[in-house]
């Protein structure tokens, strides 16, 4: 049996397709089948219920699974310590980010931590905010990037960010040639929200109530992409990361206006399991991000578009391109 195999079967179930996990060991799809061919002839016993989609382990493939994750933990913890004494970074780093974290900063980390440590590797998964808790507490990824985190007896946090809300609105509202807005002035506005169980929706209903401020809540999502596109066709104006909306205000879809007072921002953090050390590649990992400054570009008054009403595409044909 070879330890390869294990890899392979291990993240069939981590990603819940024969694809994905071939994709991530850089080998044909095949081969990932054959890997897990192999171990269920060798155990005489379905590890993978095939039938269904996305795939899910069969009671004793959970068994396997949880026994060869921690093995395979074991073994690449022996293997860390062994190339530390040599000043080596190898191994693999995986990680679970929420879709809003700010993928270009990641991907540039990612690519500079591939130039300085060419023996390792990184993997992101970009996943809803419960699923990143999720699979950093099941050994499923060693290191969650996640919004509004909090410490637990399992998982330990180290800070990462502060990004700053505003509001947004869609080119032409009657708000979008504001330079800032008041917590007081958006009484009785019209707000695409998120879902109740998410940290921003907490954190902007805390705001608004500490202000005796109400709004109408007229749509609510569970992703930013969500809530931008619904705010772009003109349903309501929204509370969102400036970060999250560059590229909107850029093109003239969207209007970020800061907010005046008590600042409201979202925190990003980086979680994982405080029972296991981290790896010197996550260490390495951790550190580059760390070093990436929270540049979130110019002042949001500053991003809105300099055209004239005539010259702005509408929201409609703006986002029919894609």
């Amino acid at each position: 049996m070879q330890l390869r195999h294990l890899e392979l079967f291990c993240d069939v179930i981590a990603l819940r397709s024969f694809s994905k996990a071939a994709a991530n060991h850089e080998v044909a799809q095949s081969s990932a089948s054959l890997a897990v061919g192999v171990l269920e002839d060798r155990l005489g016993t379905r590890l993978i219920d095939r039938s269904k989609r996305p795939l899910e382990p069969t009671p004793a493939g959970r068994v396997y699974y949880e026994g060869c994750r921690e093995m395979l933990t074991a073994y690449r913890t022996v293997e860390d310590r062994v190339r530390g004494m040599e000043n080596r970074v190898s191994g693999q780093v995986r990680v679970a980010a929420i879709y809003s974290a700010g993928l270009l900063r990641i991907d540039q980390v990612v690519r500079r931590f591939r130039e300085s440590y060419p023996d390792a590797e990184v993997v992101v998964d970009y996943r809803h905010p419960n699923e990143v808790r999720e699979r950093v507490h099941n050994g499923e990824a060693e290191l969650g990037i996640q919004s509004y985190p909090r410490e637990t007896g399992d998982l330990a946090c180290i800070p990462w960010m502060e990004q700053e809300l505003v509001l947004v609105v869609p080119a032409g509202h009657e708000l979008a040639e504001r330079e800032s807005i008041a917590r007081d002035e958006v009484a009785g506005l019209r707000v695409v929200g998120f879902t109740p169980e998410l940290g921003i929706r907490r954190a902007t209903d805390q705001w608004l109530e500490a202000g005796e401020v109400s709004v109408v809540v007229v749509h609510e999502f569970d992703t930013i992409e969500n809530v931008k596109r619904d705010v772009e066709v003109g349903t309501g104006a929204a509370f969102l990361p400036l970060a999250t909306v560059t590229r909107e205000v850029e093109l003239g879809t969207l209007v970020a206006i800061p907010l005046l007072g008590d600042r409201l921002s979202r925190p990003l953090g980086i979680v994982h399991d405080r029972h296991h050390p981290l790896s010197s590649a996550a260490e390495r990992f951790v550190e580059l991000l760390c070093e990436v400054e929270d540049d979130e570009g110019p002042p949001a008054g500053a991003l809105k578009p300099a055209l004239a009403d005539g010259d702005r595409e509408s929201p409609s044909s703006v986002a029919a391109k894609g």
